[in-house]
Protein backbone atom coordinates (compact mmCIF):
# COMPACT_ATOMS: atom_id res chain seq x y z
CA UNK A 1 0.00 0.00 0.00
CA UNK A 2 1.67 3.43 -1.02
CA UNK A 3 1.01 6.53 0.57
CA UNK A 4 -0.01 9.69 -1.47
CA UNK A 5 0.20 12.24 1.58
CA UNK A 6 2.96 12.87 4.36
CA UNK A 7 2.38 11.23 7.47
CA UNK A 8 3.11 13.20 10.45
CA UNK A 9 5.11 10.70 11.94
CA UNK A 10 7.36 10.53 9.51
CA UNK A 11 8.40 14.00 8.69
CA UNK A 12 7.85 15.85 11.23
CA UNK A 13 6.05 19.90 10.86
CA UNK A 14 8.27 22.71 10.60
CA UNK A 15 5.89 25.31 12.38
CA UNK A 16 7.18 29.44 12.73
CA UNK A 17 7.97 28.96 16.18
CA UNK A 18 10.63 26.11 15.18
CA UNK A 19 11.86 28.52 12.39
CA UNK A 20 12.31 31.27 14.79
CA UNK A 21 15.85 30.33 16.86
CA UNK A 22 17.63 29.33 13.32
CA UNK A 23 16.05 32.85 11.70
CA UNK A 24 17.44 35.00 15.09
CA UNK A 25 21.13 33.17 14.40
CA UNK A 26 21.19 34.20 11.16
CA UNK A 27 20.34 37.76 11.85
CA UNK A 28 23.03 37.57 14.64
CA UNK A 29 25.85 36.20 12.18
CA UNK A 30 24.28 39.23 9.86
CA UNK A 31 25.00 41.40 12.22
CA UNK A 32 28.86 40.08 13.32
CA UNK A 33 29.72 39.63 9.45
CA UNK A 34 28.65 43.36 8.93
CA UNK A 35 30.32 44.86 11.92
CA UNK A 36 33.66 43.12 10.46
CA UNK A 37 32.61 44.31 7.33
CA UNK A 38 31.86 48.02 8.20
CA UNK A 39 35.05 48.02 10.33
CA UNK A 40 37.26 46.74 7.48
CA UNK A 41 35.51 49.53 5.35
CA UNK A 42 36.08 51.91 7.75
CA UNK A 43 39.93 51.62 7.76
CA UNK A 44 39.99 51.29 4.38
CA UNK A 45 39.07 54.64 4.11
CA UNK A 46 40.80 56.39 6.91
CA UNK A 47 43.94 54.60 6.31
CA UNK A 48 44.89 54.21 2.66
CA UNK A 49 42.41 56.96 1.31
CA UNK A 50 42.80 59.72 3.70
CA UNK A 51 46.45 58.78 4.66
CA UNK A 52 45.89 58.23 8.42
CA UNK A 53 48.68 56.26 9.87
CA UNK A 54 46.86 54.25 12.93
CA UNK A 55 49.38 53.99 15.71
CA UNK A 56 48.63 52.35 19.21
CA UNK A 57 50.85 52.52 22.42
CA UNK A 58 50.92 49.13 24.36
CA UNK A 59 50.89 48.55 27.81
CA UNK A 60 54.38 48.13 27.24
CA UNK A 61 54.87 50.98 26.11
CA UNK A 62 55.83 49.94 22.54
CA UNK A 63 54.33 51.97 19.67
CA UNK A 64 52.87 49.48 16.41
CA UNK A 65 50.67 50.13 13.47
CA UNK A 66 46.84 49.41 13.71
CA UNK A 67 46.47 46.81 10.86
CA UNK A 68 43.29 45.96 8.77
CA UNK A 69 43.56 42.00 10.37
CA UNK A 70 43.36 43.86 14.10
CA UNK A 71 40.39 45.98 13.28
CA UNK A 72 38.86 42.90 11.86
CA UNK A 73 39.39 40.42 14.55
CA UNK A 74 38.47 42.93 17.44
CA UNK A 75 34.87 43.46 15.49
CA UNK A 76 34.54 39.94 15.18
CA UNK A 77 35.63 39.21 18.83
CA UNK A 78 32.79 42.33 19.52
CA UNK A 79 30.27 40.87 17.66
CA UNK A 80 30.56 37.44 18.95
CA UNK A 81 30.94 37.97 22.72
CA UNK A 82 27.94 40.23 22.37
CA UNK A 83 26.12 37.92 20.63
CA UNK A 84 26.73 35.23 23.72
CA UNK A 85 26.07 37.76 26.27
CA UNK A 86 22.78 38.65 24.73
CA UNK A 87 21.98 34.56 24.28
CA UNK A 88 22.63 34.64 27.65
CA UNK A 89 20.66 37.10 28.91
CA UNK A 90 17.89 35.91 26.80
CA UNK A 91 17.86 32.74 29.18
CA UNK A 92 18.34 34.57 32.82
CA UNK A 93 16.06 37.44 32.65
CA UNK A 94 12.80 38.37 30.69
CA UNK A 95 14.27 41.94 30.38
CA UNK A 96 16.59 40.64 27.69
CA UNK A 97 16.68 43.11 25.43
CA UNK A 98 16.84 46.40 27.98
CA UNK A 99 19.54 44.73 30.11
CA UNK A 100 21.41 44.31 26.86
CA UNK A 101 21.21 47.96 25.80
CA UNK A 102 23.03 49.09 28.56
CA UNK A 103 25.00 46.89 29.28
CA UNK A 104 26.16 47.24 25.08
CA UNK A 105 26.71 50.75 25.79
CA UNK A 106 28.67 51.07 29.00
CA UNK A 107 30.86 48.72 27.44
CA UNK A 108 31.25 50.85 24.23
CA UNK A 109 31.50 53.71 26.60
CA UNK A 110 34.50 52.59 28.15
CA UNK A 111 36.38 50.88 24.83
CA UNK A 112 36.70 54.53 23.54
CA UNK A 113 39.19 54.92 26.36
CA UNK A 114 41.64 52.72 23.60
CA UNK A 115 41.95 54.90 21.61
CA UNK A 116 43.22 57.61 23.80
CA UNK A 117 46.76 55.81 23.42
CA UNK A 118 46.69 56.73 20.10
CA UNK A 119 49.81 58.35 18.27
CA UNK A 120 48.17 61.03 17.15
CA UNK A 121 45.27 63.50 17.02
CA UNK A 122 44.25 61.82 13.63
CA UNK A 123 44.39 58.66 14.35
CA UNK A 124 42.43 58.85 17.72
CA UNK A 125 39.62 60.06 16.41
CA UNK A 126 39.68 57.18 13.71
CA UNK A 127 40.08 54.74 16.10
CA UNK A 128 37.17 56.64 18.11
CA UNK A 129 35.33 56.66 14.79
CA UNK A 130 36.16 53.03 14.51
CA UNK A 131 34.61 51.93 17.89
CA UNK A 132 31.47 53.42 17.58
CA UNK A 133 30.98 52.05 13.96
CA UNK A 134 31.79 48.85 15.32
CA UNK A 135 29.74 49.61 18.51
CA UNK A 136 26.32 50.88 17.33
CA UNK A 137 26.31 47.67 14.57
CA UNK A 138 26.68 45.04 17.11
CA UNK A 139 24.42 46.63 19.36
CA UNK A 140 21.39 47.97 17.16
CA UNK A 141 22.09 44.82 15.19
CA UNK A 142 21.76 42.35 18.20
CA UNK A 143 19.05 43.92 19.46
CA UNK A 144 16.89 43.75 16.76
CA UNK A 145 17.88 39.97 15.77
CA UNK A 146 14.91 39.23 18.04
CA UNK A 147 14.66 37.22 21.70
CA UNK A 148 12.60 37.99 24.39
CA UNK A 149 11.95 42.08 24.33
Amino acid sequence: MSRTRTDSRLAPSITPTTLAPSRRRVRRAATVVFAVLAAVLAWIVVVPLLGVELVVTGPDGAIGPVSVVAVAGAALLAGAAGWALLAVLEHVTRSAAPAWTVIAGTVLVVSLAGPLTAGTVAAMVSLIALHMIVGVVVAVGLRRSGGRR
